[in-house]
């Protein structure tokens, strides 16, 4: 019998060719679609989405082309944790990520759960990121070969036992031989725009969200600059992030940054570029794919702290609370609270977390 693959798709070029090379390779695929709530109202925004009503329509498509069964997983309430993480976090004078939560969360949790139910071998995705085996015999998640289009990033969260059952199908390839597979199999999404949007925030509008979810909260207060001299007013800590220049609501005469958010005072703290400089950071809820290294004993690594953040070569350690202590070898700008950080060894994942604080300068 052929080893089964239950496999996220999206309705979109990456998870539909996964599923045809899946089917190639001679796997036993089960096409899966998390309906989360998320709806796309017209043409356009279906084209930025990746969990509509549309989506799920498109998904569907290709698995009736390629033969394999398909079914829709209702996800919603589920789902309402990670909006509901967004939004607190906003509140919180954070900047969160709410795709990596999905994957640890969703796609590698619960859609995994499913899949040992009925019999599977393996999860699967249509991520640009690999499977790899360290000098020490761990499975980590490795980068794509397409590095402009490398997810492993936002991948560190999955568990160590998951990683022997994850399957990326698309990891090896560019993103230009992907979309010429779907077109060489006649795949109805061949020319499908990536999603480029969180899927629950219609037109990008997360201070709508944030507003219209938590709508009694109070947020507003005051600018500050890096005295604490009172610069201006706000209407909500939500409307900033760590780094951010533009739509300050103040002028004073040279540009300035948001270097720190106060979410109990309500203050948003401006300043001069090179206040953004951090020498490190510390992280929490770190999950280590690789073995992690004792407490008060650094290793070599290197560090992302962006999804457009080239890594730069830093040292981590084990903290005893869970989290890691994180040295760069060069400061880095903006270091973003709720945002994640990933550290890898060369080319593979060593383990990541969500960023709690810069170092002090």
């Amino acid at each position: 019998m052929s080893d089964r693959v239950v496999l996220a798709m999206s309705g979109g070029v990456d998870s539909s060719v996964a599923a045809a090379l899946l089917k190639e390779q001679g796997y036993d695929v089960v096409g899966l679609f998390m309906r989360t709530g998320a709806h796309a109202a017209d043409e356009e925004r279906r084209t930025k989405t990746c969990c509509s009503v549309a989506d799920a329509l498109d998904a569907r498509s290709v698995a009736d082309r390629l033969d394999i069964p398909f079914y829709v997983l209702d996800f919603e309430r589920e789902f309402g944790r990670i909006q509901d993480d967004f939004v607190d976090e906003y509140l919180a004078g954070r900047t969160p990520n709410p795709c990596v939560l999905c994957n640890i969360w969703l796609k590698f949790g619960k859609l995994w759960s499913y899949g040992k139910q009925v019999g599977a071998d393996f999860v699967a995705t249509g991520h640009y990121a690999q499977i790899a085996q360290a000098p020490d015999g761990t499975h980590r998640v490795a980068r794509g070969a397409d590095t402009g289009k490398d997810q492993s990033y936002v991948l560190f969260g999955l568990r160590r036992e998951v990683l022997p059952h994850v399957l990326f199908p698309v990891g090896g390839f560019a993103k230009a031989e992907i979309r010429q597979m779907a077109r060489d199999r006649g795949l109805p999404v061949h020319d499908k725009p990536d999603s480029q949007e969180i899927c629950f925030v219609p037109d990008d509008d997360y201070l709508g969200f944030v507003r219209a979810r938590r709508p009694a909260r109070e947020t507003a207060g005051r600018i500050v600059d890096e005295s604490g001299k009172v610069v201006g007013e706000h209407e909500g800590i939500e409307a900033f992030t760590i780094g951010q220049r533009r739509g300050l609501g103040v002028a004073v005469g040279e540009p300035r940054y948001v270097v720190a958010i106060e979410p109990l005072a309500r203050t948003v703290t401006i300043g001069p570029r090179e206040q953004l400089d951090s020498p490190g950071l510390v992280a929490e809820r770190f999950n280590w794919q690789g073995p992690a290294p004792d407490p008060g004993r650094p290793i070599a690594c290197l560090a992302q702290i962006r999804a457009r953040h080239r890594a730069v070569p830093a040292m981590v350690e084990a903290l005893p609370d869970g989290g890691a202590r994180i040295a760069f070898e060069t400061p880095q700008p903006a270091v973003t609270p709720g945002q994640v950080v990933t550290v890898y060894q060369e080319s593979l994942v060593l383990g990541g977390g969500w960023i709690r604080a810069a170092s002090a300068r």
